[in-house]
């Protein structure tokens, strides 16, 4: 067993900082474009201006932007953020700022929720405490004192570790019935059949077949493919052919490139070194491990935070039902393309004296947020008081709100979602307990 010294040495040896510096760049610039494309497409306007009514993580209410003007203002901070990441300049100042701006676009909205979404935060946190900025930046060219060619190994092995929990619990994630029955396979392929080259092949039931087990085995075995010096061309190859096919069929924005940007970090920094930094003189060791007074909290905290990770992805196994059903468990567990939902709903307000209430759902959200409401049982909770405080400020302030609700998963027939009976002006959010007036 490895003693505590043993770990500190490992953890704090001097490694060459060109994969990190290089990961800096790019992913400062993945973050711009994001930010340009959102602007580009109107999806800033369909997700923070067009909605009436927010739909942000429960709890998180308070969290808001008081106009138009002011959203377009936050993202493109955002994108400044971006630049001054990839030019380095600022850098700490520019990582915490985008951590935060990101981390309150992702609290903001649901409707929108994407994993990588989720995985960005997580990065932004990384880089807001690597010294990422001390090679190639604008901040060394203000302040040549800065400069150094190397950084703490663990600076590199976080990045390492994190891609191989999302793509370890992606894995795992894919061993349920439908996705091996090919069901959600079947309906995204169905809908792309008109591709140009590619839909022919989405017809085809072995190129289905290779999909629904390959994608598992890629997620499952990408991270010790890049981990062996001898396999790790062939796990680059594959993924970056596994990310771009998923980028060219499902448009998930920088996502996909975002993963193998993270490959760099499996690939020896010398290597880095000689084909991006060709000016960049070998790292010289004056030691070969960094001494500093902070081993132990540094370890302390990625224990904690790697313990988290670990854990995070599992506790929908403290629910019963089906995740993919429930939703109970679902974000931020890596559960990548695996389901697909649809579903129909009605609200009816009924007073005391048993007066019925019409209720349109248009006059409250959009249909972008109709459809994401109807598939999700905490949005749904969320529509149910945002139409109770509507109606109370109109002077029903005895009533009650009643959900019609039918969902089809992955094809399937609908089947009743929501307890017809289940009264939402009684119901709270308990975030830890599933919520009975869902049905199985």
């Amino acid at each position: 067993m490895m003693s505590l010294a043993s770990i500190h040495r490992y953890l704090f040896e001097r490694v060459d900082n060109s994969g990190l510096v290089l990961f800096r760049i790019f992913f400062g610039l993945l973050i711009f474009l994001e930010v340009v494309g959102a602007f580009a497409t109107g999806w800033i306007h369909e997700t923070f201006v067009a909605p009436r009514h927010a739909l942000p993580f429960i709890g998180f209410e308070w969290l808001t932007l008081p106009s138009p003007t002011a959203v377009y203002i936050y993202y493109g901070l955002i994108a400044v953020a971006g630049l001054c990441i990839m030019l380095g300049l600022y850098y700490r100042i520019a990582t915490i700022a985008f951590t935060f701006l990101w981390w309150g676009c992702y609290l903001m909205q649901k409707v929108h929720y994407n994993n990588h979404y989720y995985l960005l935060i997580l990065l932004g946190l990384f880089l807001a405490v690597v010294p990422a900025q001390r090679y190639r930046s604008l901040d060394v060219r203000r302040n040549p004192a800065t400069l150094q060619h190397t950084c703490p190994r663990w600076c590199v092995l976080i990045f390492c570790l994190q891609v191989g929990l999302v793509f370890t619990y992606a894995s795992l994630a894919k061993l349920y019935p439908d996705w091996l029955a090919g069901k959600p396979i079947a309906i995204w392929f169905d809908a792309k059949a008109h591709y140009p080259v590619l839909g022919p092949l989405f017809g085809q039931a072995w190129f289905r077949t290779f999909i629904i087990y390959g994608g598992i085995f890629f997620d499952l075995l990408i991270t010790p493919l890049l981990l062996w010096r001898r396999t790790r061309v062939l796990g680059f190859v594959l993924c970056v052919i596994f990310n771009v096919f998923n980028s060219i069929t499902f448009q998930i924005g920088g996502f996909p490139y975002l993963m193998i940007a993270l490959t760099l970090f499996f690939f020896p920094p010398e290597t880095i070194r000689k084909i991006f930094f060709r000016k960049k003189e070998p790292a010289q060791f004056v030691s070969k491990v960094y001494t500093s007074r902070y081993k132990n909290v540094v370890t302390a905290a990625l224990v904690l935070y790697f313990t988290v990770q670990l854990l995070l992805p599992l506790r929908h196994f403290l629910f019963p039902g089906s995740v993919f059903w429930t939703e109970e468990g679902h974000r931020m567990a890596w559960h990548m393309m695996l389901r697909t939902k649809s579903g129909r709903l009605s609200f009816k307000a009924r007073t005391a004296d048993g007066q019925i209430i019409p209720v349109q759902l248009r006059d409250y959200f959009t249909p972008l947020q109709i459809r994401a409401i109807s598939r999700s049982p905490d949005m749904i909770w969320q529509a149910a008081k945002i139409i109770l405080r509507d109606l109370r400020s109109k002077g029903y302030t005895d009533v009650a709100l009643y959900v019609q609700s039918e969902v089809s998963l992955n094809g399937g027939p609908l089947r009743p979602f929501v307890d017809p009976k289940a009264d939402f002006a009684t119901i709270s959010w308990r975030s830890f307990q599933r919520s009975t007036w869902i049905l199985d």
